[in-house]
């Protein structure tokens, strides 16, 4: 697969691609009605951003470009800071990080990825913060990788099991395999080590799944439903509770902990960064306020 190979799409690349982008709307949607029942105006902002490199212009991959993607960011009453972004870019890896992605290399360098990365920081220490993401890769193989993992400052049980519980039957409804292994894998790759702890309450990870492409999606597309059903419950749970200034303070120093891994160790940071996505994006992930002892 060369850089030049990706230049329009085939039907299953357009489907991911389509699918992400449905799932984008529904999701900043339902953010937008939470923030209109506290009582703020607040809408996300869309940034559209061009990827350049690997010999390809910037422009969309249709077009013979390199790809890009949309930021979307909101900053509101409830939602602190979200962002919700959707990108479909192709080209080519270094041949350094080719070695390191499954399929490439540094004869088959060639890639095409879509997909939709979220992170929400919350104003109310006691709601939850939350990661979710998922993507279709195309090296030399297909495959879907993503997850949700949920990261709340102060933690609740009754959050923590609901929150599982819909990531499960998500599981359950493809494979009985899916939810041990993929809770097992999450609770592998959010881990903090040079912290020893976990940075949250866990959730799945999946990646490299390719058991089927059709079985593949519809089980990528059940873990964005099962996100978008629970996640908005969590945060109505939870979002008009009081807090304190020391629960504020909690808040904060758990999101150093949160930057620290996503600077360090998170994948998907990696990936855009070394694909030359766009910094804004790659880097909304980052709390908008934090602490560090």
């Amino acid at each position: 697969m060369t850089a030049q190979s990706v230049s329009a799409l085939d039907s299953q690349q357009q489907a991911a691609r389509d699918w992400f982008e449905s799932l984008r709307d529904r999701i900043c949607a339902a953010f937008e009605a939470i923030e209109r029942e506290a009582g703020s105006d607040a809408s996300f902002d869309y940034a559209p951003w061009w990827r350049e490199g690997d010999g390809l212009l910037a422009g969309p991959i249709e077009q013979g470009g390199a790809g890009g993607g949309v930021r979307g960011l909101m900053k509101g009453t409830v939602f602190e800071k979200v962002g919700v972004n959707v990108s479909t870019v192709g080209g080519a890896f270094s041949p350094d990080f080719a070695k390191t992605i499954h399929g490439a290399g540094e004869d088959n360098p060639g890639f095409f990825a879509t997909g939709i990365s979220l992170v929400a920081h919350m104003a109310n220490p006691h709601v939850p913060a939350v990661h979710m993401n998922t993507r279709f890769l195309v090296t030399t193989k297909r495959w879907f990788g993503g997850g949700a993992d949920l990261n709340p400052p102060i933690p609740y049980e009754e959050d923590t099991a609901d929150f599982h519980a819909a990531l499960k039957t998500a599981c359950d409804a493809h494979s009985p395999e899916h939810y041990p292994r993929f809770k097992a894998w999450a609770d592998e790759y959010f881990f903090i080590p040079h912290r020893n702890v976990h940075r949250g309450v866990g959730g799945i990870f999946y990646d490299h799944l390719e058991d089927g492409w059709d079985k593949d999606f519809a089980f990528t597309r059940a873990v964005g439903e099962a996100f978008l059903e629970i996640f908005p419950r969590l945060v109505r749970r939870r979002m008009a509770m009081p807090f304190t200034a020391e629960d504020k303070a909690t808040q904060l120093a758990w999101r150093g902990r949160y930057a620290e891994f996503n600077l360090v160790y998170d994948r998907g940071t990696l990936f855009g960064l070394k694909t030359g996505g766009n910094i804004g994006a790659i880097l909304m992930s980052l709390p908008p306020l934090a602490s560090w002892e």
